[in-house]
Formats: C-alpha cells, sequence, structure tokens
C-alpha cells in the first residue's frame, strides 16, 4: 500500500469471510434486536428497560451503522476507483439490503417518540439515560409530526419516485450533455462538468465560451427542470401537510436539531448586510478595470497565486498551524497521514473533489483529496482535517448514538481549522500583490458562502411560498424569482446577463430544499470562534468542547455552555464583521497598491 492511499485494511473483508457471511452476520444482530423488542412494550413504560433496549441498539450501532465496514469498504472502493463495476454493484446491492432492514427497525425509534407527553418527564429526568437525553427530547420533539410505522414505510419508498428519482433525471440529462467551446488548448467538445470548470478562467474568451455554452445547456434542459421543480414542490407541500408542518423549512430545522428562530436570526442578520457583498463586487470591478462583472465572472480570480506546495510541504504547514494552535490537533492530523487515512493524489478512475467521511463508532475516519501542488490544495487538506478531528474529537466522548453533528454545525471545524492555514498564509508573505490575491481569494469564498447561500435560502422561501398560492410555476416565473435574489446580494455591479435566469437548473443543493443555511452557519460561528481564539487563546478549550459535543445536545444549548447565544443576531454579526473588516482591509492595499482610485 502506497503512503499516500487509503489503508483499508482494517475494513477489508478476508479471504474467509466472504460478502454474503458478513451480510448474514450483520442481519442476525438486526434480527436479534427486532424479534428482542418489537412486541414489547415495557421498555416504553419503565426508564431502567428503556436503558436495557438503548444500550443494545447503542453497541449494535457501534459497529454496523449504516451497513458497517462492508458498506463502509465498498463505498471507500468505489471513490477511489469508480469505473469498478463489480464494486459499484455490490454498493448498490448493499445500500438496498440495509435500506430494507432499517425500515423493519424503525419501530424502535417510532415507538419511543410516542411515549405519552405524561409520561416524558419520567423518562428524561431518569439518570441511567442521561447519555440519551437529548436523543430522546428530539425524539418526543418529532412526534407530533411522525405517522405510524406502516405509514412512514410508505413514505420511505414513494420519496424515491416523488423527489430524488425526478433529481436524478434532471442531473443525467445534464451530465450528458457537451458542447464545442474554446479552452486553452484550442476548441473542444468537452462534457458539462467540465465547461463548468472553465468559467472561472483568467482568460475572457475561454470564460465567455464556457458561459454560452452553459446558457444553451440550459436552454434545453428548462423544460423538464420546470416540470421536476413543480413535481418536487408539490411532493413537499403534501408531505407538509401530512406531517402537520406550518412552514416548508421547518421539516428541514427539526431534522437539523436547530430552532426556527435561530434561523430566522441567521438570515435576517445576513440579508440586512447584502450591502457588504454588493461592495465586495463593486471592489472587484474596479480591479478588473468593469463597470460591471458579467454573471459567470463572479468567481473569476484575482491576481496570481503561482507558488507551489507539495503534498510533504502541506503537510508540515498545516502541522505547525494545528501545533499552535493546540497539541491534539496536529497529533490527530498526523496520525492520518502516517496510518494512511489520507488519499491524497489523482488519478484514472478515482473520484474528484475531496471529502472527509467515517461512519459507525468503531471505524476509522477516511480523507480523499486531489492535490496537485496548488494553494488552494494546502486550504482543502486543513478543511478536510477540520471535519476529521471533529470526527475524533467526537469519538473520544460520545457514545454511538451521539456519534455526529448537526447540519447547522457540520462546517465549522473545517473552515476554523482552513481559515487559520490561510491566516498564516497571509502573515508570512511580504509580498502585497499576492497578499491582495489571498485576500480577494478568500473574500470570494466567503461571500459566495455567507451572502449567495442566503440568498438562496430566500429563493427557496419565495418560491415554495408562490407555488403553494398558484399551484404550477412557469420556467419564467422561477428565473424571475431566482434573479431577483441573485441580484439581491450582488447588486448592480454584477450583471444578471441573459441566460442567467435558468442558472438555478443545475443547482442541486436547491433540491435538497433548506439545506444551504448550514453553509451560512457554519462558517460564521466558525468566524466568531476565531475571533475569540485570536483575542484569547485559551478559548481553544472551549472550542473542544463544542467539537468534542456531537449531537449530546442541540446547538443552541451546547453554545449557552460556551456563553454565546446563537438566537440572538448579534452573535451573527460577529462573522458578518469579521467579512466586513477584510474587505476594508483589502479596499486599502488595493489603493495603497494603486489599483483603484
Amino acid at each position: 500500500m502506497k503512503k499516500d492511499e487509503w489503508n483499508l485494511d482494517s475494513l477489508t473483508i478476508k479471504d474467509d469471510v466472504d460478502y454474503e457471511e458478513y451480510w448474514k452476520g450483520l442481519e442476525e444482530v438486526y434480527r436479534k434486536f427486532i424479534t428482542k423488542w418489537k412486541e414489547r412494550k415495557d421498555y416504553l413504560e419503565k426508564p431502567e428497560i428503556l436503558k436495557e433496549a438503548f444500550d443494545e441498539y447503542e453497541e449494535m450501532m457501534r459497529e454496523y451503522a449504516g451497513g458497517g465496514k462492508m458498506a463502509y469498504y465498498y463505498s471507500l472502493k468505489n471513490a477511489q476507483n469508480q469505473d469498478d463495476l463489480e464494486i459499484k454493484a455490490k454498493l448498490n446491492q448493499f445500500e438496498e439490503k440495509i435500506t430494507k432492514l432499517g425500515n423493519e427497525i424503525q419501530f424502535f425509534g417510532l415507538n419511543i417518540s410516542k411515549i405519552p407527553h405524561e409520561k416524558q418527564r419520567k423518562f428524561l429526568d431518569y439518570g441511567g439515560l442521561k447519555e440519551y437525553r437529548h436523543h430522546l427530547e428530539s425524539s418526543f420533539k418529532e412526534a407530533k409530526h411522525l405517522l405510524s410505522n406502516d405509514e412512514e414505510k410508505i413514505m420511505n419508498l414513494k420519496s424515491s419516485t416523488s423527489h430524488s428519482k425526478w433529481v436524478e433525471m434532471v442531473e443525467r440529462i445534464i451530465s450528458k450533455k457537451s458542447k464545442k467551446v474554446i479552452t486553452e488548448e484550442g476548441i473542444k467538445e468537452i462534457s458539462f462538468s467540465e465547461i463548468m470548470g472553465l468559467i472561472s478562467s483568467t482568460n475572457k474568451k475561454v470564460r465567455d465560451s464556457a458561459a454560452s455554452a452553459i446558457n444553451e445547456v440550459l436552454r434545453e434542459v428548462v423544460d423538464v427542470a420546470e416540470e421536476e421543480m413543480n413535481a418536487i414542490l408539490y411532493d413537499n407541500k403534501v408531505t407538509d401537510e401530512l406531517r402537520k408542518f406550518k412552514r416548508p423549512d421547518e421539516g428541514r430545522h427539526l431534522g437539523d436539531d436547530i430552532d426556527t428562530e435561530v434561523v430566522d436570526s441567521l438570515l435576517k442578520a445576513v440579508t440586512e448586510n447584502f450591502e457588504l457583498s454588493k461592495k465586495y463586487y463593486h471592489l472587484k470591478a474596479r480591479l478588473f478595470g468593469l463597470k460591471k462583472l458579467e454573471y459567470h465572472e463572479r468567481n473569476v480570480p484575482y491576481g496570481r497565486i503561482d507558488k507551489k506546495y507539495s503534498y510533504d510541504d502541506s503537510v508540515r504547514l498545516v502541522t505547525e498551524v494545528f501545533r499552535n494552535l493546540d497539541g491534539e490537533f496536529a497529533d490527530i492530523f498526523n496520525s492520518f497521514v502516517k496510518n494512511g487515512q489520507m488519499d491524497v493524489h489523482p488519478r484514472k478512475g478515482k473520484m474528484g473533489g475531496a471529502f472527509c467521511t467515517h461512519l459507525g463508532k468503531n471505524h476509522p475516519t477516511f480523507i480523499l483529496l486531489n492535490h496537485t501542488d496548488r494553494l488552494q490544495d494546502v486550504l482543502t487538506i486543513a478543511h478536510e482535517t477540520g471535519h476529521g478531528i471533529n470526527n475524533e474529537m467526537i469519538r473520544k466522548k460520545q457514545n454511538a448514538i451521539n456519534f455526529g453533528t448537526p447540519k447547522s454545525t457540520a462546517e465549522v471545524a473545517s473552515t476554523f481549522m482552513e481559515d487559520f492555514v490561510l491566516q498564516k498564509l497571509f502573515d508570512e508573505t511580504d509580498d502585497e500583490e499576492l497578499k491582495l490575491s489571498l485576500m480577494m481569494m478568500k473574500l470570494n469564498e466567503d461571500a459566495s458562502t455567507i451572502f449567495r447561500q442566503a440568498a438562496c435560502y430566500n429563493f427557496e422561501t419565495e418560491l415554495h411560498k408562490t407555488h403553494a398560492e398558484k399551484g404550477f410555476l412557469s420556467k419564467e416565473e422561477i428565473g424571475k424569482i431566482f434573479s431577483k435574489h441573485m441580484h439581491s446580494y450582488m447588486g448592480d455591479f454584477v450583471e444578471q446577463n441573459e441566460g442567467s435566469e435558468n442558472w438555478w437548473v443545475y443547482w442541486s443543493h436547491l433540491r435538497n430544499f433548506f439545506y444551504v443555511y448550514s453553509y451560512v452557519s457554519g462558517l460564521l460561528i466558525s468566524k466568531s470562534m476565531q475571533a475569540k481564539v485570536k483575542k484569547d487563546k485559551k478559548f481553544i478549550s472551549k472550542v473542544k468542547e463544542f467539537l468534542a459535543s456531537g449531537t449530546s445536545d442541540s446547538p443552541k444549548n451546547i453554545f449557552v455552555k460556551m456563553g454565546i447565544d446563537i438566537t440572538d443576531k448579534k452573535f451573527w454579526l460577529e462573522g458578518i464583521h469579521e467579512f466586513r473588516d477584510l474587505l476594508d482591509e483589502t479596499e486599502k492595499l488595493a489603493k495603497k497598491l494603486g489599483k483603484i482610485e
């Protein structure tokens, strides 16, 4: 095994334990639990018996959550080589089996959630259930929105045909599209995903050609996407009515363990500060010597960042930053590097991009990279390792049921670590031209994460509201609402070009309704924590407490213990002011260097 590829020995199924044998062992454990508890009602009456059931369930989840090491192994092998159809087939078979088995065991959670209100306090106050207390609180909160066991099975089964299959259809249609475009190597016919990669090219002919091709593809697909979007909007409306949700985003908040008042406070704070993102795009237009940026030019990098960072150089740099924050962070990172938990370089068949993944509490964290010696690759290592450190901190402190992070805070650790690495790069360079490029790069990422995602949430809110009123929205109506909200945060210095009204068509996050707020909350929480650590290095102990909390309590309560009130708009403004301060500093540097007047 190469040192820069995953070592899957802890997951590999040996020759004497084949696929079917492992599945039989997993199924036997699940069946044993189902047989013991499905017909019993005493655990719904006596807290001490519920503790017995929870302990058994927790032990099962340690090893077999999500299909256990077999499912984990095949998913990782699939990421390493997506051309291996045998691996893909086995993964699909295993996922189908575990979904059906999960439907059979869902009785446990449903029964617990429907313990009568007058009896709930007895369970919540029982000392033996202390480590499961928040899980119980969440279950009781969800109860009024849950249906019967059989009805829940139907909801699980119909979600594929009523939502995900529609989305997959549009994604597949788009993925099969290709167009002739201008590239650095000349005119070529390339796929849609490759075309998307060209819109940030520093070569105007290349990016304009790419934008034209994207608009052409989206015009070809928009009629189908119109039907798709209306179908999944209607499905969401029906689901909300069945579950008695009052708002289309209420189910998202409940599932993410975050109060609606917190999300409302977050979005209000960001929306009221859209002037900052508008000011950023005005600065960018001025730096490029333009009155306005074209819609597709929002992310074109300013300046040149040519310095190369080998993987070994990157590891040394990230280790130094982490060590300065806290020795445990560096130790965890170095264990990932040494123990074969990082798959580093791109190769044929390997999944693109980067991710950090974990499954059950008993299985190791793995990180996938595609390192090509760019500065962005250094930041990616820090970002994905942030997720990994989060996993390991939770693993040390929490049980298998609390082993995870709510979506509302999932991006905190990653952006926290990434930003401290970028800060070191700022501090170490004397080249002010490079520093300006780095600052503009950071502002662009933050504007896209904070302001653009908030605008998308506002778009989704109006989309659901208007669809509920009208019953059907034309592609023109959807496009008009989309352009309205894109302009709301970009302002007059980014052109809403003809064709850009259709750019919702390819944006998959907009089908995962109201998910995008989590990017905003994650980065703003991270920024607030960064500011506190810079003022007082001892605050890192509070950060570590947060990183180890998992799903043992709600984000709101976890932050209260840290002296932070995330229901208060002032908290979100702290992170927004970090963006404002960097923007002001960048503008001053640009003026000093004579780049703008």
